[in-house]
C-alpha cells in the first residue's frame, strides 16, 4: 500500500487551493493516489482527499469532464474540493479510460469498478462510510455521474454540472454551430492528436483538437461509443440515463448554464423532466446567462483569463446549494 502523504496545501491542476470566504489557514489535507484498476499496461488511478481524524465520513466520488476524450482526476475544482472537505466529506477523484481508444461501454465499466472500489476500500483508506457515497461530475463527468444512478447499490445522491442525459438528438447527430465557428480541422490533424494506446489521463491539448473535429463533423458519438443513432437505438437507450430513470433513481441535482455552447441546456432540462415523471427528488439550477464551464470561467468560455469561480457570487451561491443538497440527502460530518 502506498505511503500516506500529508500536505499543508494541495495543488490541484497546478493551482493552489485557497479559501473562499477570506484569508484563513489552509486546512491540513491528506491526498493519496491509488490504482483502483489495471487494464493491460494502463493503470487507472484515484486521488483520495481527506482531513485528519478517525471519524467515519460520507464521501463524494468525483468524475472529471473532457468529452470522454481528455482530462484527468486532477481537474477537480479547487473551490469545490475545499467546500466538500470543509463540509465533512471525503473526496475520491477518479480517472477512467479515454475515447476514442476505449469506447463508452468500457468507460462505464471503469465507473462501475471505481464505485465498487471506493465502497470496498474507502472505509480502510479514508474512513469512508460506503452507504453515504454521492457521485458528482462535470460535463462528460456529469453524464457519468448520471449513469452512476443506475449502479447497484445506488449512490445516495448525484450532482451533475452541465452534463447530459441523452445521447441521441440533434446535438450529437449534426455538426455543431459553435464548433463550426472555430477554425476547421482536417481529419489528419485530428487523428494525430490521439493514438492507439489505451490511456486513462491526459492534458486538454492536443486531444481537444480531436473533439473539436468530431463536433464539426457530427462524429463524436461514433468515436466515443462506436454507435450509429439510426442503427443502434436500443443500445444508445441503455447508455442514456434519462431513458432509464425509475423511482429507485437517487436524488439528483442538475446545474447548467442556459447559454451553454457545448452541451445544450435542454439536456439537463430533459433529465429533470424524466426525474419528475418518475417521482425522484431533484433540483435543476438554471444558471441564467452562463455558458459551459461556468464554474471555471463565469464570464464566458472559452477564455484566456484565469479561472474566476472564487470571485463570482452567483457561482459561489450555486456551490452553497450543492452543499445543502448533499447535506439533505447524504448528510455530513462537519
Amino acid at each position: 500500500m502506498p505511503t500516506l502523504a500529508t500536505v499543508a496545501l494541495v495543488l490541484v491542476g497546478g493551482a493552489a487551493l485557497v479559501a473562499c470566504h477570506g484569508p484563513r489557514p489552509a486546512p491540513v489535507l491528506r491526498k493519496q493516489t491509488y490504482t483502483y484498476k489495471t487494464v493491460g499496461d494502463c493503470e487507472i488511478k484515484a486521488d483520495v482527499y481527506s482531513l485528519p481524524g478517525a471519524t467515519p465520513r460520507p464521501g463524494i466520488l468525483f468524475i472529471h469532464g473532457g468529452a470522454l476524450i481528455f482530462g484527468n482526476r486532477g481537474s477537480v475544482r479547487e473551490h469545490q474540493l475545499e467546500r466538500y472537505l470543509d463540509s465533512g466529506f471525503v473526496v475520491i477523484a477518479i480517472d477512467y479510460r479515454l475515447a476514442p481508444e476505449t469506447k463508452l461501454p468500457e468507460i462505464i465499466a471503469d465507473l462501475s469498478d471505481a464505485y465498487a472500489w471506493a465502497r470496498a476500500e474507502g472505509p480502510r483508506l479514508c474512513n469512508l462510510e460506503p452507504d453515504r457515497l454521492a457521485v458528482v461530475g462535470d460535463s462528460a463527468g456529469g453524464y457519468l455521474a448520471l449513469m452512476a444512478g443506475l449502479l447497484s447499490p445506488r449512490p445516495k445522491a448525484l450532482v451533475s454540472f452541465y452534463g447530459f442525459g441523452e445521447l441521441t438528438g440533434d446535438w450529437t447527430r449534426r455538426p455543431d454551430a459553435h464548433y463550426l465557428g472555430l477554425d476547421p480541422i482536417g481529419a489528419k490533424d485530428a487523428r494525430s492528436a490521439v493514438g492507439n494506446r489505451v490511456i486513462s489521463e491526459s492534458p486538454t491539448f492536443p486531444r481537444a483538437i480531436f473533439y473539436n473535429y468530431c463536433r464539426q463533423n457530427a462524429l463524436w458519438l461514433w468515436e466515443v461509443a462506436a454507435l450509429d443513432p439510426d442503427l443502434d437505438p436500443l443500445r444508445l437507450r441503455l447508455l442514456s440515463p434519462a431513458r432509464n430513470v425509475t423511482k429507485e433513481y437517487p436524488p439528483t441535482m442538475l446545474l447548467h448554464g442556459d447559454r451553454d455552447s457545448d452541451v445544450p441546456f435542454a439536456q439537463s432540462a430533459g433529465m429533470a423532466q424524466a426525474l419528475a415523471e418518475a417521482g425522484v427528488p431533484h433540483r435543476l439550477l438554471r444558471m441564467e446567462g452562463y455558458d459551459h464551464l461556468f464554474d471555471v470561467f463565469p464570464e464566458g468560455w472559452p477564455s484566456d483569463t484565469q479561472p474566476g469561480e472564487l470571485e463570482d457570487g452567483t457561482v459561489i451561491a450555486a456551490y452553497d446549494e450543492v452543499i445543502a443538497f448533499l447535506d439533505q440527502y447524504v448528510g455530513s460530518s462537519s
